[in-house]
């Protein structure tokens, strides 16, 4: 059955990095791609970042281009992403998603939700001096 946890979260000063990882079990993540999702406190899940099965990223939401890198490690069935300048909006839950196409798809600017099959139980990322 297949897995995902995510780990990283935490309190962090505006200005801070996070590095969060999405640990997946029960099946091989080089088939598939991975995508991150926040949902902030009365908020819909809205996607962060994506990157496909042929590991070319190909998605950033708007508020952490520049600032955010989406990575993956096939070997160790993990993904990572890595926020830098954190700011006090980016405090939300944090989710990694596993789509099983493995492809990054985007519609009005904005990942596909429902093309995630698989979920993690989500990280709190909160920032705050």
């Amino acid at each position: 059955q297949a897995q995902l946890v995510e780990s990283g979260g935490g309190l962090v000063q505006p200005g801070g990095s996070l590095r969060l990882s999405c640990a997946v079990s029960g099946f091989s993540l080089d088939r598939y791609a991975i995508a991150w999702f926040r949902q902030a406190p009365g908020n819909e899940r809205k996607g962060v970042s994506c990157i496909s099965k042929t590991n070319v990223v190909t998605y950033y939401t708007d508020s952490v281009k520049g600032r955010s890198t989406i990575s993956r490690d096939n070997g160790k069935n993990t993904g990572y992403l890595q926020i830098d300048s954190l700011k006090p909006e980016d405090t939300a839950v944090y989710y990694c998603a596993i789509e099983l196409l493995g492809a990054c798809t985007v519609q009005s600017g904005d990942l596909i939700i429902t093309q995630y099959r698989y979920w993690g139980q989500g990280t709190q990322v909160t920032v705050s001096s």
